[in-house]
């Protein structure tokens, strides 16, 4: 299968990123943030700078993600000046997706409110009343920047945002028919936060033609306490789920890229030694 790498996981270093690519042999690279920017804010030259970088390892970018929309809130309405800022960002990740031959840009959901839906008296008493029906309208415009780009947007399964699960990720593309543009960016570790197991669960939900990109780090969660742990790969709770997730990729022929998200750390803020420390299994696993 393809495999990548968050670049900034490593370095922000784009260049030092992309040799320790090189030593473990990881293809597609992902770019978050490079330097002390987020892609879509930088300017022609240092993006003509990270082209050429990557031509020269031979490394194709297999996507651009920014937090499109992140931070936003069932308040806000499409056109206004938060969104017009997102929707600006986006056209910029666009142009920087086309210079850099990237075929995805990823998107993020507003903040999240805790039900959504419910019956038996929760639709009175304790359902967010037009939280959902806030947001298709707020990515509508996205999508339809992107499908007249050409580009292909996923949004991503987020910790804390509208879309937490791969059910409520298929029921946005499905209530904006928008399939064709938005797939879905599957963080199964995000998504241990609202309990939807990853494997079989989670993966059957994305059947069909929803699946466009993959995040792959390992987590601890624990909702009552409101805490949050990653740890190396095979040490949390999707342990046990990596392969038979993997083996499910490969029977279905995935297509798409499966990237490691290095966000953990052995205790002392390494991120580097961290990836380092993951890798193998990743290879092991999913290559």
């Amino acid at each position: 299968m393809k495999l990548g790498v968050i670049c900034d996981g490593i370095s922000r270093d784009l260049g030092h990123a992309l040799h320790v690519m090189d030593e473990f042999g990881l293809e597609y690279a992902e770019l978050q943030f490079v330097g002390d920017k987020e892609v879509g804010d930088h300017s022609a030259r240092e993006i003509a700078a990270m082209k050429t970088l990557l031509e020269d390892h031979g490394r194709p970018v297999s996507c651009l993600s920014r937090h499109i929309f992140a931070g936003m809130t069932t308040a806000n309405r499409p056109g206004d000046a938060l969104h017009v800022k997102h929707m600006d960002a986006l056209k910029r990740v666009i142009e920087m997706a086309h210079t850099l031959g990237s075929p995805l840009v990823r998107i993020m959901t507003s903040k999240k409110e805790q039900i959504l839906w419910g019956a038996g008296g929760a639709e009175k008493w304790n359902v967010a009343h037009g939280a959902w029906d806030s947001l298709p309208p707020l990515i509508a415009p996205a999508v339809n920047l992107a499908r007249a780009e050409g580009l292909r947007l996923v949004v991503e399964t987020g910790n804390g945002t509208m879309v937490n699960s791969n059910y409520t990720a298929r029921k946005l593309i499905d209530d904006l028919d928008a399939k064709d543009t938005l797939q879905v960016l599957w963080d199964p570790a995000n998504n241990c936060w609202c309990h939807e197991l990853a494997y079989p669960d989670g993966y059957e939900t994305l059947r069909g033609g929803y699946l466009g990109h993959v995040h792959i780090k390992d987590v601890k969660v624990d909702t009552p306490r409101a805490t949050l742990e990653v740890r190396q790969m095979g040490q949390g709770q999707l342990g046990p789920l990596f392969q038979p997730i993997a083996d499910a990729l490969r029977a279905d022929a995935y297509e798409g890229v499966i990237s490691l998200e290095s966000v953990y750390h052995p205790g002392n803020g390494d991120f580097e030694a961290g990836f380092r420390s993951c890798v193998g299994m990743f290879k092991e696993v999913f290559a």
